[in-house]
């Protein structure tokens, strides 16, 4: 008797909807419905500009009041479609990106590196949690490995395993240092290529103390994780979600070919991507001659790894589509100031932002951007979303506060990529834990200290960009 009222109350709890976070599109659309209801009570208004040495600056102290339209409800769709249009440069530069980086994945040159290096190193703990780390995060700071670290960490699992150690180590040699290399960037298409592009500086410029910062946040990375499981080795109770079964190793699971051919292309690839950087500094070269060199690369290394025309064509495509989903937010947070600067709000923006900054000294500006970036990232997780919404405002707020924009670029890069390593609305971060079987709560008390080590390490590079006035070489 008792059955049907108990089947009821089920059925009412399934149809109870779980919260779940809006996905990062949502939270976009949402933006910018907030931005069409700003073009109907914030003040339109505008600074005078002028050129210095071919760059279009603001001048402090000139806002003053105009006329603005607000938008109307066609207005928003059409935001949205010439956002694509006028971001179709950074957008295909994604997806050619994309393409490219399939391609050499593809051909197995990168899994077999990888293991290349796990084989050497074997026996050698340290050794091998290090080698690993640095190819990961040289991954992270080329753009080379990203969103895609995924599928990766499921080799950091058999490392961790086979090292006798826990999923933490193996997300943390994987996905961990990916993001400790994206955090500097200092040669990444989608984050740092993007922000200098919008920042109207030369594209990778600043590249030595970019590199130097890497070297260092990437050193203490590997530091951190090696202390950790140096405790493991020694204690695994130790261990925060409990030491990997090795007996569930397969003896095929680290072997994997690394041929004179994966070799080729892998130099194939460095080689370019230190050509384009001679490129951009001898030729001018653009965000657009980026986009055109990583076809070349696709192609080039496609036939290198010996596939035919067909499926060369297939795979760079299906890297293409992979990043449709990143590539597409650009354009959809361009439409964001679309309709700012159409209403003539966007300079209102920037006025008063600049306001609390202006008491404030050029570090501490520079700093305050750092953590807005940061405090943004959980809503806008996506680096070159982000880097589409901040910089247009970060650029004419850094003219008038003092600093360059070369620091301001950092500081959006830092408080995007840092983040990135423990907000649980970063889809890589949770998909990597995913994969290894870890616990957010678990993985944010072993990355919590390591954040905040990262903080003072960027705090002190962007004091230092501040005081040696950080220009665009």
């Amino acid at each position: 008797m008792s059955s049907q009222p108990e089947q009821t109350m089920e059925t009412q709890q399934q149809k109870k909807k779980k919260w779940e976070m809006p996905d990062t599109y949502v939270i976009l659309f949402s933006v910018l419905l907030l931005a069409v209801i700003a073009t109907y009570i914030v003040p339109s208004g505008s600074f005078d500009r002028e050129m210095m040495d071919g760059v279009e600056r603001v001048i402090p102290g000139t806002y003053s009041g105009v006329e603005g339209n607000a938008t109307g409800f066609m207005d928003i769709f059409l935001a949205l479609q010439e956002g694509m249009v006028q971001s179709a440069g950074l957008i295909f530069l994604v997806l050619f990106a994309g393409g490219a980086f399939e391609i050499v994945e593809r051909s197995g040159a990168i899994k077999g590196g990888i293991l290349r290096a796990v084989s050497k190193t074997r026996g050698k703990e340290f050794w091998l949690i290090a080698t690993v780390s640095v190819l990961f995060a040289l991954g992270g700071a080329v753009g080379a490995v990203a969103n895609s670290v995924i599928p990766f960490v499921a080799i950091g699992v058999i490392i961790a395993r086979a090292l006798k150690l826990d999923a933490i180590v193996a997300v943390a040699i994987t996905f961990g240092a990916t993001f400790a290399g994206f955090n500097v960037g200092f040669l990444n298409p989608y984050t740092v290529g993007i922000a200098q592009s919008i920042a109207d500086i030369p594209l990778f410029s600043g590249m030595l103390l970019r590199v130097i910062a890497f070297v260092v946040i990437v050193s203490v990375t590997i530091l951190y994780t090696w202390i950790y499981a140096k405790r493991v080795l020694r204690d695994p109770s130790k261990s925060l979600v409990g030491v990997l079964d090795e007996s569930q190793a397969s003896k095929e699971d680290l072997r994997a070919p690394f041929t004179a051919r994966h070799k080729f292309i892998l130099s194939f690839v460095g080689l370019s991507l230190l050509f384009f950087i001679f490129a951009t500094i001898q030729f001018k070269w653009t965000i657009n001659h980026m986009a055109a060199f990583f076809i070349i690369i696709g192609l080039v290394s496609g036939v290198i790894a010996g596939m035919n025309y067909n499926k060369v064509a297939i795979t760079f495509l299906e890297g293409c589509q992979k990043l449709v989903y990143g590539a597409l937010i650009i354009g959809v947070a361009r439409a964001i100031l679309i309709v700012m600067e159409n209403a003539k709000i966007l300079d209102t923006a920037v006025n008063a932002l600049s306001v609390p900054l202006e008491g404030l000294s050029p570090v501490f500006a520079a700093l305050g951007m750092f953590v807005a970036n940061g405090l943004l990232n959980f809503l806008v997780p996506s680096g070159s979303g982000q880097a589409m919404i901040a910089m247009p405002i970060l650029t004419p707020l850094a003219d008038m506060v003092g600093i360059t924009r070369q620091v301001a670029v950092q500081a959006y890069q830092f408080g995007d990529g840092f983040t990135n390593s423990i907000f649980p609305t970063s889809g890589p971060l949770m998909a990597s834990l995913a994969v290894a079987g870890v616990p957010w709560i678990k993985w944010a008390k072993w990355m919590l200290p390591l954040l905040l080590i990262w903080v003072v390490i960027a705090v002190i590079m962007l004091t230092i960009g501040v005081l040696i006035n950080w220009g665009p070489v």
